[in-house]
């Protein structure tokens, strides 16, 4: 009972920590996507912490952050800038709907069909997108108000504290782990900037963090069709690439606990949560896999360590907004440089060589697509080409034995399955023209899958007819006989027989 106890108040105190170490790096996170998406601050920030409160209380996986993120921000931008942000709350309503419904209809258990190459690049990608966007903070407004790259003093400073933030969060787990190394990083590298008064960016020269309670607000839209087919695609789109971010982060996170968080009651909590901000002046937002990994690796496991860094989110905004503004930018680039080194998976290098070519192509191609456009996209791009992949060596693997009777049938047992990208070898594999006048096609050892194998098996049949040979369908399986069943006169021959016969030496059960 003791140890239990003992058990309950760690885990409590590491959620509570891992929370505030999380909501720190929220804020120029949920700033910087609201810019992106072209709203002000307040809504990205006012979406991180309702996203991130509702998903942490009824999601699927406790332990994952959501927010604002900038997949959904790239995509908002063009409907904000086309219709006003009015018609992004009610978007993102719609898309919550939308998410739910997803939820309901059990489509999370589709995450499964992601191949282990894609999410290596999803993964990959992922990191260098983090990367990249951090290279932003080396950068200043030049003279002529391009922004160009710093140098000298300003840059070495910057550097300087990136480094010891990384090195704080390295080492500082060697000296004590009673609160996470990442927050004890951001709060030794702010008291050295405050204290030496050193020339540095702060949160605060980003934008102003501080505001009130969110406030209902029903969008300020015309309730017509015309309003319906405007918002409707956006909606869709943004469900989509928030199920599948969220999706992704849900399975790397229980890679790492060794837990296994429930798919379809995460795409319920992520619609509730967008549903609610949309009615609350929030951008709308999925899991964020960077922030993710800070609560994990900070000790956060429970739901409270979610719960917390919205609450704390909240406060920052609410109260701590000065405080909050002084933290150096270097202390926050530090720590998503870490999630960069820890999200990377490494191993990549070394196993490229060893597994098969089209795999190390996905992975790599996934990376890339994840850079260049996002990560939903990569995705999808990603599993189109493995399951082509797969149905191309599958097509190779279709196969035949030929056998005769003691009545002079030629038996053809079939090997493989059959399917659209293996009818084009299934359909070589007979020779009408040599064949005796009953043929039987033995399906013991293969499967017909689809329409186009039903085609090819009444194409290869007519072609018997018209030279006045028989042909015969034996040890069709269940399904493959209901398929056949249910194609009724789009199968114009009828072929499908299960007759008792013999081989020269066999017997057929």
């Amino acid at each position: 009972m003791f140890q239990i106890f003992v058990n309950r108040v760690a885990s409590t105190k590491d959620d509570i920590l891992s929370g505030l170490t999380v909501a720190l790096a929220l804020v120029p996170e949920a700033v910087a996507f609201a810019f992106v998406a072209g709203v002000h601050p307040l809504v990205g920030l006012y979406a991180a912490f309702m996203v991130g409160l509702i998903t942490a209380a009824i999601g699927g996986r406790p332990g994952m952050i959501s927010g604002a993120t900038g997949a959904l921000a790239v995509v908002m931008v063009t409907l904000v800038a086309q219709h006003g942000v009015e018609y992004l709350f009610a978007t993102v309503v719609l898309m919550g709907i939308i998410q739910i419904a997803a939820g309901l209809f059990r489509l999370g258990k589709f995450i499964r069909m992601v191949p282990h190459p894609v999410m290596l690049g999803f993964v990959n990608g992922l990191a260098i997108v983090i990367f990249l966007a951090q290279l932003s903070n080396f950068k200043v407004v030049g003279e002529d108000g391009s922004m160009e790259w710093m140098s000298g003093s300003p840059l070495w400073t910057l550097v300087g504290l990136i480094a010891l933030t990384m090195a704080i969060i390295k080492y500082f787990p060697l000296l004590t782990r009673a609160i996470p190394s990442t927050l004890a990083a951001i709060l030794v590298v702010s008291a050295l900037v405050i204290g030496l008064n050193l020339d540095t960016r702060t949160v605060g020269d980003i934008a102003s963090i501080g505001g009130g309670f969110p406030e209902f607000h029903i969008p300020d839209v015309p309730f017509t069709l015309e309003t319906l087919w405007i918002i409707l695609p956006y909606a869709f789109i943004l469900a989509a690439i928030g199920l599948i971010e969220s999706l992704l982060t849900m399975s790397l996170i229980d890679e790492l606990t060794q837990t296994r968080g429930r798919g379809n009651k995460e795409c319920i909590g992520q619609g509730v949560a967008n549903t609610v901000t949309g009615v609350f002046g929030g951008m709308g937002g999925c899991a964020m896999i960077g922030q993710s990994m800070i609560n994990v690796n900070s000790g956060g496991r429970g739901r409270l360590s979610g719960i917390s860094a919205a609450l704390f989110l909240l406060l920052f905004i609410l109260f701590a907004s000065p405080l909050i503004e002084m933290i150096p930018l270097a202390a926050l680039v530090g720590v998503m440089f870490i999630v960069v080194i820890g999200t990377f998976e490494w191993s990549s290098f070394r196993i490229i060589k060893k597994i098969p070519r089209a795999d190390a192509f996905v992975l790599i191609l996934v990376s890339g697509v994840t850079v260049a456009t996002d990560l939903a996209v990569a995705v999808i791009v990603g599993v189109i080409v493995s399951a082509l992949v797969f149905a191309w060596n599958q097509a190779k693997n279709i196969s035949v034995m030929t056998k005769m009777t003691e009545e002079g049938t030629k038996i053809y047992e079939l090997n493989g399955p059959l399917f659209f990208s293996s009818i084009h070898n299934f359909g070589r594999l007979f020779t009408p023209d040599e064949d005796p006048d009953n043929v039987i096609i033995d399906f013991k050892n293969s499967r017909v899958y689809d329409h186009s194998a039903i085609e090819a098996i009444d194409s290869l049949a007519e072609r018997y007819l018209k030279i006045n040979k028989e042909l015969h369908l034996v040890h069709l399986s269940t399904e493959c006989k209901e398929l056949l069943t249910k194609a009724g006169d789009l199968v114009e021959v009828n072929v499908i027989e299960d007759p008792q016969y013999r081989i020269a030496d066999d017997k057929l059960a």
